[in-house]
């Protein structure tokens, strides 16, 4: 069993800052690409950034420039740090992983609960 849980999300003005963190723990072998999604009221969930094991990194266009993706791969750990933030940001931000089981060493996709982010004044 593989638990994601993230922490950091919560209000904040238009222009401000926040982090998002998510640790995965479990019956881990090894995290391979880790990330977030978000997914806003009557939307689609989208993709926010992706970085692979190996620090590959992908953003959504809408976020560039403006959110920082970065992980410890001892740790399990995936954060977001998020600057400049604009109302139309908000949304529930999901963490997920692609995790190798220690019990069958098969690879499977893995989500979070969700962390609210809003961004309002």
């Amino acid at each position: 069993q593989v638990q994601l849980v993230e922490s950091g999300g919560g209000l904040v003005q238009p222009g401000g800052s926040l982090r998002l963190s998510c640790v995965a723990s479990g019956s881990i072998l090894s995290v391979g690409g880790m990330g977030w999604y978000r997914q806003a009221p009557g939307k689609e969930r989208e993709l926010v950034a992706w970085i692979s094991r190996f620090g590959s990194i992908t953003y959504a266009e809408s976020v560039k420039g403006r959110f920082s993706v970065s992980r410890d791969n001892a740790k399990n750990t995936v954060s977001l740090q998020m600057n400049g933030l604009k109302p139309e940001d908000t949304a529930v931000y999901l963490c997920n992983a692609d995790v190798t089981l220690l019990s069958e060493g098969a690879l499977r996709n893995y989500w979070g609960q969700g962390t609210q982010v809003t961004v309002s004044s």
